[in-house]
């Protein structure tokens, strides 16, 4: 099974409600598609969403990396030999981590069809099934209710509540959505870098101190500030989660050494896809740290990538992979069924995509 053919395309996907964090406002997903063909007919797929602010990858830089400089790395060679073809990708070119993600997963995606099996089980088959929360997104705290009791009457019992903006209007923000959710709702805030150290651990202990029952906080400081989240880590009453600190499984490594967080982000488009996302699960498992798996503002196909890894690995707890139920239309065929916050993993070869609804993919060349 030798590749023969690098095809992109770009996929726009209108969202339900406008996505607010304390970096930007996104009202849909425009992300790039990513076909590897092979001389036996068999298709990878891969996709790619440009989130400049966070990966500083944007949709003419994806295109370039794969064209430029992935693509020639891995044309002509077979699916066969994999471990060559992952580091070629790895090596094709610094940064371009949502680049790097979207080739790596349709490599993968070849390597389970090559032997008929689903990504998840290759790599572990721990369950079939996961629960993800849902992401309500930064707003007046009359609004971020109302988004909160809609997401809880279509099922869900977990939260991920964007703050970071404006610190004393973050902790009315929360009382407002925990008041009106009640005590059983799960709530976890991400605060995108939007805190100092300090600020961090006075607003959450804050949180806590007014009963706000916060399971977790995500990324409170910049990302480079790794002594500073290894304070908020220390001090704070609520547990600290490392996002944009982690683009690489040496980045997630230092913060385990140091125990500047508690738990670890997997997120496929900043560490570069499935492959490197192992070895920080490979990492976490021996040092005991549990780790949440993330995306971006994704369609299917990516995030069906990073649903095979969290039903293949224990050591993955909690899931964040709403980014298909935040759009208000399913362009991908096959993969994984996101049925609100229940989502079944596919057991078609490997990431099972079958292909893309008629019109939805404007391919490039």
């Amino acid at each position: 099974m030798k590749i023969t053919q690098v095809r992109l395309g770009r996929i726009s996907t209108p969202l339900r409600v406008p996505f607010k964090t304390a970096l930007r406002t996104v009202n849909s997903v425009e992300d790039v598609i990513v076909e590897l063909h092979t001389d036996t007919g068999a298709v990878g797929y891969g996709e790619a969403p440009p989130t400049g602010v966070i990966t500083g990858d944007t949709t003419g830089a994806i295109i370039g990396a794969i064209q430029d400089h992935i693509a020639p790395a891995i044309l002509g060679h077979d699916i066969d030999e994999f471990e060559d073809l992952t580091a070629a990708v790895q090596k094709a070119l610094v940064h371009n981590t949502s680049a790097k993600a979207a080739v790596d997963m349709a490599l993968w995606d070849l390597l389970g069809q090559k032997y008929n099996a689903p990504v998840y089980r290759m790599l572990g088959g721990a369950r079939k099934n996961i629960v993800t929360d849902i992401t309500i997104s930064v707003n007046d705290p009359e609004e971020m209710v109302r988004d909160a009791l809609n997401a809880i009457d279509r099922g869900y019992d977990c939260l991920k509540v964007k703050v970071g903006i404006d610190p004393e209007l973050d902790v009315a923000r929360l009382a407002a959505v925990r008041e009106a959710v009640g005590s059983e709702v799960c709530i976890r805030i991400d605060a995108n870098q939007g805190w100092t150290p300090k600020e961090a651990v006075r607003i959450l202990n804050q949180m806590q101190d007014k009963g706000l029952d916060i399971e977790f906080v995500e990324q409170p400081v910049p990302a480079a500030d790794l002594e500073g989240m290894q304070y908020v880590t220390r001090h704070a009453d609520v547990p600290v989660l490392a996002d944009e600190s982690v683009f690489s499984p040496q980045d997630a490594l230092t913060i385990m050494q140091m125990g500047a967080a508690d738990l670890v982000n997997i997120k496929l488009m900043k560490c570069g896809g499935i492959t490197n996302a192992l070895r920080i699960a490979a990492a976490a498992e021996v040092y005991g740290v549990e780790c949440m798996i993330g995306c971006m503002l994704e369609a299917k196909i990516s995030v069906n990538a990073a649903v095979e890894l969290a039903c293949a690995k224990k050591i993955i707890t909690r899931i964040d992979l709403d980014g298909p139920v935040l759009c208000s239309e399913d362009p991908i065929l096959g993969g994984a069924v996101f049925d609100e916050k229940n989502i079944t993993v596919s057991d078609a070869p490997g990431l099972g995509i079958q292909g893309f609804v008629p019109g939805k993919v404007q391919y490039l060349g």
